[in-house]
């Protein structure tokens, strides 16, 4: 019964058509709950919606719970401590907890966990063909991102330091110089930090090229690696 189950519940395949159907009306409750989230105002319905899908997603995270030594197939035994740790069940709870909002309103803590409500959106990227290609891009290419990671953690903390030294009236703490770093790596420049020294503008030039360069990079390798995972699922599905 269990692997009956965890086969309707994962992701469909042509072959199984409630499978198919099940992710189907998965994405539908996911979109339906997403809905209230674009009113200010509480609407009756809004909250019976909201019962309805909380209850449906309790059950499928507890579904996916109870078969999780199908999908963890090389962890067996300890598959049921691990699969709550997992990225979706993750995004699962959180969509969940809303609900206890229901249970005590007066209690302050839980009236917090309503803002993850808007958690409920990341579940449509377990139906998403292009979000499990990128997964498996950056697992491929975790060697070179991580590469570019520490490299572009370095950058961001000698150019706080530096700047933190340059433009001592500019930035009240290092919190400050980092804050600005990350932005000008970005290449974003909100404009609210800024040097106004020659030697300040003059680092914050150089540092914006460097970022440029940094951001390029991960991007360059995701989308080759990505390239190449849509060109061998395409050689898979012609054999």
């Amino acid at each position: 019964m269990r692997r009956k189950i965890y086969d309707i519940i994962e992701i469909s395949n042509h072959q199984n058509i409630i499978s198919k159907l099940y992710d189907c009306f998965m994405i539908v409750c996911i979109v339906v709950s997403i809905i209230p989230l674009f009113f200010k105002q509480n609407y009756i319905a809004f909250s019976y919606i909201d019962k309805f899908v909380v209850v449906v997603f309790i059950i499928d995270y507890l579904l996916r719970w109870i078969t999780a030594d199908y999908k963890f197939t090389k962890f067996k035994k300890v598959s049921f401590v691990l699969y709550p740790f997992t990225f979706f069940a993750i995004i699962d709870l959180l969509s969940i907890l809303p609900a206890l909002t229901a249970l005590n309103s007066g209690f302050k803590l839980l009236r917090l966990i309503r803002m993850t409500k808007a958690f409920k959106i990341f579940k449509l990227l377990r139906y998403s063909k292009s979000f499990t290609a990128i997964i498996s891009v950056i697992k491929k290419e975790k060697k070179a991102l991580s590469a570019v990671c520490f490299l572009a953690g370095g950058y961001i903390l000698i150019s706080a330091l530096v700047m933190f030294q340059v433009e001592p009236d500019s930035f009240d703490t290092f919190f400050d110089a980092v804050y600005w770093a990350v932005v000008t790596l970005t290449t974003v420049g909100y404009g609210d930090i800024y040097p106004v020294s020659d030697i300040g503008r003059i680092v914050s030039m150089f540092s914006s090229f460097m970022g440029i360069a940094i951001v390029a990079l991960p991007t360059g390798i995701i989308t080759a690696g990505y390239m190449n995972e849509i060109e061998a699922q395409k050689q898979d599905r012609d054999n």
